[in-house]
């Protein structure tokens, strides 16, 4: 099945409904130029606001699905689009997650993804706003196919990519915030640091056969120069798109869900899992 995804990569301002407004449009745009699905990235409503620990954003935080939801969910009715919308989810009083929306091409909301997997490192103190996911890892039937999403964080962990890909996904979204700390001036550092980020997503892509789309922010925000980079890998790891470091984009690339079958059977890593000997996996750490 031939599909075009659209990629939207933009920055962010302090003002909620500016950064709404701009989604929107960008979602159009990417519409305009043909795309069937639409991924926005990580936490787009809103500056980066993880990179500090203050309450007062716990006021960002929305019911999902709840208002924003029901725009895109308009939006895409309207487009007759998928789109993938990454929110800050209040759950309840005190209880928050990282969370993206899935709403299918006749407006319909899907469900929800929760992020497994959470970062706390200088400049992303997601750990303070962020409740480990609860659902376990998700894929949707869509219009234009089975997807499934995992969020940031979630891309250095092969094990989430799998199980993914295993419940039939047939291509990977990854919603992104990830960028530069600006006090870091060794410039081996930071390519390699993209580079890695890069690596081991184009790695999902080939160990588990699927196209894995990444979308990332850009623009400064604090002490954080969002890099940017979005891109778009096939069954094999190869980039059919790369998105600049310093520059709003809005890009669709058409995908060919069906080489999965070339590709797995000319590299048949799934037929050759030895899932008898993974036991193992499940343990922090085998001492």
């Amino acid at each position: 099945m031939k599909v075009n995804v659209g990629l939207v990569q933009m920055s962010c301002v302090s003002d909620v409904e500016t950064n709404i407004q701009k989604a929107i449009e960008k979602t159009r745009e990417a519409a305009a130029k043909g795309a069937n699905i639409v991924c926005l990235q990580e936490l787009f409503t809103s500056l980066y606001f993880c990179d500090v620990e203050t309450p007062e954003n716990f006021n960002l935080a929305e019911a999902i699905p709840g208002p924003t939801t029901e725009r895109f969910q308009a939006v895409a009715k309207e487009l007759n689009i998928v789109i993938i919308a990454s929110l800050f989810e209040k759950r309840a009083k005190g209880l928050y997650h990282n969370t993206t929306a899935v709403i299918d091409a006749d407006g319909e909301y899907l469900g929800k993804y929760r992020k497994m997997h959470i970062p706390d490192d200088p400049g992303y103190y997601e750990k303070y706003y962020f409740t480990p996911g609860d659902l376990g890892y998700k894929v949707w039937d869509t219009k234009f196919g089975r997807i499934g999403v995992l969020i940031c964080w979630d891309q250095w962990y092969p094990e989430a990519a799998r199980i993914t890909s295993l419940m039939g996904a047939e291509i990977l979204f990854y919603p992104t915030a990830i960028g530069w700390d600006t006090t870091e001036k060794s410039e081996v550092i930071n390519k390699e640091q993209y580079e890695a980020w890069q690596t081991i997503q184009r790695s999902h892509a080939i160990a588990n056969g699927v196209h894995v789309v990444s979308v990332n922010r850009v623009g400064q925000e604090a002490e954080q120069q969002f890099w940017g980079g979005s891109f778009v890998a096939n069954p094999h790891g190869r980039l059919l798109y790369l998105a600049s470091h310093d520059k709003e984009e809005v890009h669709v690339q058409e995908i060919d869900s069906e080489v999965t079958e070339y590709y797995r059977t000319t590299w048949p890593y799934l037929r050759d899992r030895r899932i008898d000997s993974y036991k193992p996996i499940t343990k922090r750490y085998i001492d």
